[in-house]
């Protein structure tokens, strides 16, 4: 919460409960829990009781947020975390109505997603592939990083998560738990399979110390890789590709579902291989699609 922030005692005890309850019985990740607390703080500032809570108040609150430039998505974000507070303290007793329940928010805009193309991505994994040509432990690291993302299109949080257990390299495949501590099976190539092989031989044991966790990926120190490194494994790569959009390591999980919507892969697979509850959620990477399909028939079309 912002210190600067300042929340009286009885809204302040809620929203602590309230965070509970998401982390240690929805389950929710740190990370969600985070946005949670600063979207809510912000509303409860203000509040002297929970009781004064009400529609008339979340309406002002997102009138304000408005007043102030924030964006669609934002505006929507922060209704959901109000609708999904209200409906949990109004179920516990502490607001005697579930004001939250007919508050209407600003549907927010599905931007689509800017992806390195298929060429792009060839030409990242090939530079990483060059790098790593003389075996060196991190240039290993790298390589695979690159090429499970792009393959297997995972967050990069679920990649840096993965144990060696969650690994069959018989069957290429890896046991990952996604949002809402959902686990999936995803499957990768031959390309990725290579990578993981020389990872495992000459490189994880090289990083690797007496304290190491069984995390498959290692920092240089012999922990677990941190997501923040991952990233800059990421934004490098794709910055030493001219052309290529640096979109980070969500790039190329958009890369993944785009491309292989392109090469004819069910729209219910992708959904399934990206962990998504919604099939909505899937469904913008068609867009994705139809715009490059758009750009081509303008191009090559004689009546386009």
């Amino acid at each position: 919460m912002s210190p600067s922030l300042e929340i009286a005692p009885e809204p302040a005890a809620a929203l602590d409960a309230f965070l509970r309850h998401l982390a240690l019985e929805q389950g929710r990740s740190a990370h969600t829990v985070r946005a949670y607390r600063s979207d809510l703080a912000g509303l409860l500032a203000g509040v002297g009781h929970l009781h004064e809570v009400d529609l008339p108040l979340l309406r002002r609150w997102l009138a304000a947020g408005h007043a102030a430039g924030l964006g669609r998505a934002t505006l929507a974000r922060r209704a959901a975390a109000a609708r999904t507070f209200s409906a949990w303290a109004h179920r516990t007793g502490r607001l005697p109505s579930d004001s939250g329940a007919r508050l209407v928010s600003p549907r927010p805009r599905h931007a689509v997603p800017e992806v390195p193309t298929a060429e792009e991505a060839a030409a990242v994994l090939h530079a990483a592939g060059s790098g790593a040509a003389e075996d060196e432990p991190v240039a290993l690291r790298d390589l695979l990083v690159l090429e499970m993302l792009y393959a297997t299109g995972v967050r990069v949080a679920e990649l840096c998560a993965l144990d060696l257990d969650d690994v069959d390299g018989e069957r290429r495949a890896l046991r990952v738990v996604g949002k809402g501590d959902r686990e999936r099976t995803v499957v990768y190539g031959v390309p990725a399979s290579d990578a993981l092989r020389r990872w495992l031989a000459r490189g994880r044991g090289a990083l690797a110390r007496p304290g190491s966790p069984r995390a498959l990926l290692l920092g240089v120190r012999g922990g677990r890789l941190d997501t923040r490194v991952a990233r800059g494994i990421v934004h490098g790569a794709l910055s030493a590709v001219p052309g290529a959009p640096d979109v980070g390591p969500h790039g190329l999980r958009h890369a993944a579902a785009t491309h292989m919507l392109e090469g004819g892969a069910d729209l219910r697979y992708v959904q399934e291989l990206l962990g998504h509850a919604k099939l909505a959620t899937t469904q913008l990477y068609t867009q994705v699609t139809v715009e490059r399909l758009k750009v081509v028939h303008e191009q090559a079309h004689p009546r386009a």
